[in-house]
């Protein structure tokens, strides 16, 4: 089973310890040659499909092309991506961009230097036969889910309904077992494995209820000041082999993937691409101007003023406090508006 991400905690109180990682103009070798400068990015989870693009630069050499000595650490239960970036474990990590938010109006040190998927691929999942087939026809359902999840507090009030909660425990077992049961789920994950087990399934997908964040790279602004350079070559090296897994060969990424977690079967991953392509998580919408890697102000703004609605923070949050397109790539912060 796939994880599903909670909302960030605040953290507050926490020493940010950053270790030393490299100066944004890498050191020469005794030959003159440049030395790598080391950025250690923090994954959500083990290693899986839905972090491809970053295992395609490492696999392709575009982190190495720019420069950098990417290293993939990758998540799991325990700490949090945040934690560990506010410990000095990792320098980079992934997360949402609401929860981002969130966190710096805790009083977080957080920046977001980029996007990496346009879409969340969070979803519910329900059998075919069940007769719920919009997020309006939820209400008076019981769900299983993450509690405190944003979207859960969107969809109650964008649709004035009442949902019943059960805490999401990471299984399908009674999804199995009843037809009328609904839960949350990863729709690049959890459809497999019930199709897999012999269930006919369908999905929501929430971004599609209008809660719809991205899934971001981010750092504090502290390594964001001291590491320009090297963080926007991250970021762009990053989008490279994004677009590359997507709308290329993805065999390089499937073997580092495969090589770090035993788990992940090539049937699996073929399904998982195919979910990811299908629903243009990375890719974005057609003819709605997304594309890979696009983070627009007016879609943040929509974000903040969203969170300040479910009184998630008590007051608009300044983009220039969460977000920088500094470190995009040039053609992309020309669609930053």
């Amino acid at each position: 089973m796939s994880r599903l991400t909670l909302p960030v905690l605040a953290l507050l109180g926490a020493v940010v310890v950053l270790s030393g990682c490299g100066k944004s103009t890498a050191p020469a070798t005794a030959a003159g040659a440049p030395v790598p400068t080391k950025i250690r990015f923090q994954t959500d989870w083990l290693a899986e499909t839905e972090h491809g693009g970053f295992y395609q630069a490492i696999a392709k050499g575009y982190y190495r092309e720019a420069g950098l000595d990417v290293e993939v650490l990758p998540g799991g239960p325990g700490p949090s991506v945040p934690q560990k970036i506010i410990g000095g474990i990792a320098d980079v990590g992934m997360g949402t961009s609401d929860a981002l938010i969130v966190s710096v109006n805790n009083n977080l040190p957080f920046v977001i230097a980029g996007v990496y998927m346009q879409h969340d691929p969070q979803a519910i999942l329900l059998h075919e036969e069940n007769p719920v087939n919009t997020f309006a026809d939820l209400n008076g359902k019981t769900i299983m889910a993450v509690p405190g999840s944003n979207w859960l507090d969107y969809v109650k009030m964008h649709h004035g309904i009442d949902l019943k909660l059960i805490p999401l425990n990471y299984s399908l077992a009674q999804f199995m077992t009843d037809k009328n049961f609904i839960q949350q789920c990863f729709i690049t994950n959890e459809p497999y494995y019930a199709r897999k087990n012999g269930a006919k399934v369908k999905t929501l997908l929430i971004s599609n209820s209008g809660y719809d964040p991205y899934r971001v790279m981010f750092t504090t602004q502290k390594f964001a000041r001291e590491h320009p350079d090297a963080l926007r070559a991250f970021v762009a090296a990053s989008l490279r082999g994004w677009r590359d897994f997507i709308t290329g060969d993805p065999a390089p990424a499937r073997a580092l993937i495969a090589q770090s977690n035993d788990q992940m079967k090539s049937e699996f991953m073929d399904f998982s691409i195919g979910a990811i392509k299908d629903n243009f998580l990375v890719t974005g919408r057609p003819g709605t101007g997304e594309d890979v890697g696009v983070m627009t102000r007016r879609r943040l703004q929509e974000q903040v003023d969203l969170l300040v609605q479910l009184k998630l923070i008590p007051a608009p949050v300044p983009l220039e406090k969460f977000a920088s397109f500094d470190f995009l790539p040039a053609d992309l912060r020309a669609k930053a508006e």
